[in-house]
């Protein structure tokens, strides 16, 4: 499984309505750090899923929600529930931090 392409039309249906727990990857094309995280979501993806969703949000392409949200620098991951910000993690971390972050919200 895939993450979820998540865009400022689709974000409202796919995350606020969501009722799993939602980890979002902001990310851009030419960001080096999300390069390497990027496996990392991947992964989750197929680790979670049916317990949790797992997206991606390009940021230059959805800017109304990296605005809304307060996302300044990237890779910056946000863990939603019942359609708040639960937890948010700044930067390439190791995997078993995200999902420690992410288990918390399960």
């Amino acid at each position: 499984m895939k993450p979820i392409t998540l865009t400022d039309d689709n974000f409202e249906q796919e995350v606020i309505k969501s009722d799993k727990p939602v980890l979002i990857d902001f990310w851009a094309v030419w960001c080096g750090p999300c390069k390497i995280i990027a496996p990392v979501v991947e992964e989750l993806a197929n680790e979670y899923e049916g317990k949790a969703k797992i997206g991606k949000l390009d940021v230059d392409e959805n800017q109304q929600t990296s605005i809304k949200y307060g996302v300044r620098s990237i890779p910056t991951l946000l863990i939603f529930k019942n359609g708040k910000v639960k937890d948010t993690i700044i930067g390439a971390v190791p995997k078993v931090q995200i999902v420690q972050k992410l288990n918390a919200a399960l």
